[in-house]
């Protein structure tokens, strides 16, 4: 009997995977290979059910003899180590992310004279599934707890902000083909900055917390990524632990709230604003308030640090996210004004050295050089790209306008706008 191997990475299974499972074990003894979370998470959505678990649900099957664990999408260890004579597929994989890996595959297989077996690819039941798993991935204990877990997925978040829920759409659905993967930003910040200044307010956190629920609400209604809520200063304490309820009741995933004192100023100023620094054990006492108030296990706070911005120095900030660790709070944010990310990378050295597990998240806006490959090299575990769409649809915005009361049409400003037709298909159909 020949020997047949074919890898998933689903965790929910419809009528197609079953047809292609019982055409497999047809053409001999099958193995099934489950990729691991982390493979998954490389190019697509996380699995809302674990490894473990997804393997009891192929050893459940008839006509699979054996379950084993892919840890890439690379077909090669799992070709190297059991040479099947035929590997499976659909053939959907002929084009787009995953072609690279079709074509190793093949070269492997000839090297020993193996087959590829390719069976159409069931689109309407994919769909289907698809569409039943987006509507959970949306309910708030679901979206909650996300972050969290890719936290433990994944060595570095990439996260995007949104401030509406068309940008919200930009940002679930982004993506790049790149080498071994489709790259995809994992969760969404919604700034304060962006939120003021999309509203025509200024930034001193005078855009209360029901207009910022609105604004959560827009994206979370046609979004289904992780959120990452910027809490300011998070107000009164006897506020925040309230409000975060409010927050953990909808399904954000995390604030983050900074360690400032008095009239909120954009960090970006620097030392020049003239903010204040927040005392130490006050602000642990916030965070650690906020942490008894939680009702779930999954919502996070992290505690932004200034020091670097108000030029107290590296020590300074370490002291205080030591500190901020110890009063509960699940992961620290170090920000910086500087052109270089020089002085964040010598705080993620020294505070790994002493704390290799909390999680850091960098914010590099001015920084832009560094990557965030270089950023998670270093320790960095979410890199937040703070205000960039707004700030890229702002110009555009302005060019439009001046172009069409210059020329008194549109037709000038053509190449600035994107098609109304390609607008209309970012926007969900309804149900």
């Amino acid at each position: 009997m020949k020997t047949v191997y074919m890898c998933f990475s689903t965790d929910i299974l419809h009528s197609g995977h079953i047809a292609i499972i019982r055409r497999a074990a047809a053409l001999g003894e099958l193995t099934v290979g489950v990729l691991t979370d982390e493979a998954i998470v490389t190019y697509k959505r996380y699995p809302l059910i674990p490894l473990a678990e997804r393997i009891q649900l192929f050893e459940s099957l008839c006509g699979v003899q054996r379950v084993v664990v892919q840890k890439t999408l690379s077909y090669r260890d799992a070709i190297a180590q059991w040479k099947p004579d035929i590997v499976v597929h659909g053939d959907d994989w002929r084009t787009g992310v995953q072609s690279g890996v079709r074509a190793e595959a093949l070269s492997l297989l000839a090297a020993y004279g193996g087959e590829l077996v390719e069976f159409p690819y069931t689109h309407s039941a994919t769909e289907e599934t698809l569409s039943a798993l987006d509507s959970k991935l949306n309910m708030p204990e679901v979206r909650r707890a996300r972050l969290r877990r890719l936290l433990a997925l994944k060595p570095c978040l990439s996260v995007m902000e949104a401030h509406n829920g068309l940008t919200g759409l930009i940002v679930e659905n982004a993506s790049v083909e790149v080498e071994g993967g489709v790259r995809r930003f994992d969760a969404m910040w919604v700034s304060s900055l962006c939120d003021s200044t999309a509203k025509g307010k200024p930034d001193i956190e005078l855009v209360d917390l029901t207009s910022r629920i609105h604004t959560l609400e827009e994206i979370m209604e046609v979004t289904a990524k992780p959120i990452i809520l910027d809490g300011d200063t998070g107000g009164l304490t006897e506020h925040f632990v309230f409000n975060l309820r409010t927050l953990e009741r909808l399904g954000i995933s995390a604030i983050i709230i900074e360690d400032k004192v008095g009239l909120k100023k954009n960090s970006l100023f620097g030392a020049d604003a003239g903010q204040l620094q927040a005392d130490t054990q006050a602000f642990c006492e916030k965070i650690s308030a906020g942490k008894k108030a939680q009702r779930s296990k999954d919502f996070m706070i992290f505690a932004r640090c200034e020091s670097l911005i108000l030029n107290r120095g590296v020590q300074d900030a370490l002291a205080r996210c030591r500190a901020y660790v110890r009063a509960g709070a699940d992961g620290v944010m170090i920000h910086s004004c500087r052109e270089t990310p020089d002085e964040v990378y010598e705080f993620l050295r020294l505070f790994r050295a002493e704390d290799p597990a909390t999680p850091v998240a960098v914010v590099p806006t001015t920084y832009n050089t560094a990557t965030e490959a270089e950023l998670a090299a270093r320790g960095a575990n979410i890199v937040i790209h703070a205000n960039h769409l707004l700030r890229s649809a702002f110009p555009a915005m302005m060019k439009t306008a001046e172009l069409t009361l210059r020329y008194g049409r549109t037709r000038e400003a053509d190449e600035l706008c994107m098609p109304i037709r390609d607008i209309l298909t970012l926007i969900p159909a309804e149900d």
